[in-house]
């Protein structure tokens, strides 16, 4: 974490962990970044999103740490130091970015519930690497005010991160009013996974294994799987390609100011550097792009109700001993399966299970569904996390159930 705050660990209250690229009232939110610790002032105020965790009495325990101005997806901070892969204890494995901190806050038990946020993938890919449960909520549905941009009109949200499924509900409930009783519902209408027809994605590249465990996951579960086309495959690829255009155009139409700034690390100036390069010769053509994209995803979701693929097509790379300031997050921007749903603004979810053989113990499912469907993939990853974890509630299930006023039953797996 950057900024432990001050307070005594409450009985029968949340614990909140906050990215620190979210504003905290009386906080100075440095975006993991030594410039803006030293020249911005504390906020004066909470980020709205914040809202309905102060009525609810949460306590925000942390503002935790992140890559550089939320524009890196290793999750290394060369300032502040890189939070720990919590599945690392000798060779370390990248936590992944940029919300590293609030995924190894819940994964480590520091927090019940952590905020982060998402524009190419920035929540999935570190719940990936950490065995947690992240959600990349609609974009639009949560507002960003009082959040440091990246490209905030066609990317950014902010979601919650958890241990598991539950927590993970928890903390959607407080971003959106009303959210718990859209997710009983959706659980109510799915009892089982025989009634989710789940449309599988293929992604060329993947480790053999690492789809292999996907596609155990999916038959545990008992979905109707549905096999995607090749078709639509290439069209994945292309909007990966272009919504990586727009992500990294948006690192330059926000972070211009601090190309040449003093404290601020090279790896985000070489990611700043490219994104110039990128809105000067491509930004128009992919968002010009972006609504075929978006129509074609919604095809498709007519036919499943979700789609399904890894999180991820490798299991977390390992940190170099002297890596490269760009190399290793361009890297790291290839393996994640991500991009393309920011690209379109729909929800996804990233769900842990088991890996055999890979030398990692975990792996992440991605589940996609259509805009403000965020109930029904808590739904159906719950689903998911009964079969292939059947015996595990969750270390903060007894303490959710006390805090929460969601009430028990929603945590109850």
């Amino acid at each position: 974490m950057i900024t432990p705050l001050k307070c005594e660990r409450e009985r029968g209250r949340l614990r909140l962990a906050v990215k620190d690229n979210i504003d905290v009232a009386g906080v100075v939110t440095t975006a993991g970044s030594h410039y803006l610790e030293t020249h911005n002032p504390p906020a004066e105020r909470d980020a709205p999103c914040l809202e309905i965790a102060r009525e609810r009495n949460a306590q925000i325990v942390a503002k935790t740490n992140l890559s550089e101005f939320a524009i890196s997806p290793s999750g290394i901070n060369d300032y502040y130091g890189t939070p720990r892969n919590p599945f690392c204890f000798w060779r370390r494995r990248i936590p992944g970015g940029s919300s590293s901190g609030s995924a190894v806050a819940v994964a480590g038990g520091i927090a019940d519930v952590a905020f982060g946020t998402d524009t190419a993938g920035s929540i999935r890919v570190p719940a990936a690497c950490c065995g947690v449960v992240g959600l990349k909520a609609t974009h639009g549905l949560v507002p960003i005010d009082g959040v440091v941009p990246i490209e905030p009109e066609h990317l950014d949200t902010v979601g919650p991160m958890g241990k598991d499924i539950a927590s993970t509900v928890v903390g959607m409930d407080l971003l959106q009013r009303g959210f718990a009783d859209r997710y009983a519902e959706a659980r109510a209408a799915h009892p089982a996974g025989s009634s989710i027809r789940v449309g599988r994605l293929r992604v060329k590249g993947t480790d053999p294994q690492i789809d292999a465990a996907i596609d155990a996951a999916l038959a545990k579960t008992g979905f109707q799987v549905i096999q995607l086309d090749e078709n639509f495959a290439r069209k994945w690829e292309e909007a990966k390609r272009d919504g990586t255009v727009v992500a990294a155009s948006g690192a330059w139409i926000s972070g211009k100011k601090y190309q040449f700034a003093p404290g601020v690390s090279l790896r985000s100036k070489v990611v700043i550097l490219n994104g110039q390069i990128n809105y000067a010769t491509k930004y128009r053509g992919a968002l010009a792009r972006r609504a075929a994209w978006q129509a074609e995803l919604a095809r498709v979701l007519k036919q499943v109700d979700v789609i399904a693929l890894p999180t991820l097509q490798r299991p977390p790379s390992y940190i170099p001993p002297a890596p490269d300031a760009g190399l290793l997050e361009a890297q790291v921007l290839q393996l994640q399966n991500t991009v393309p749903v920011n690209y379109a603004g729909n929800p996804a979810l990233a769900v842990p299970v088991p890996l055999r053989g890979a030398g990692f113990a975990l792996t992440s499912l991605q589940l996609i569904g259509p805009p403000r469907s965020e109930g029904e993939l808590l739904a159906a990853g719950r689903l998911v996390e009964n079969a292939v974890r059947p015996s595990q509630r969750g270390s903060s299930y007894k303490r959710l159930a006390n805090a929460c006023p969601v009430g028990e039953a929603i945590l109850r797996q």
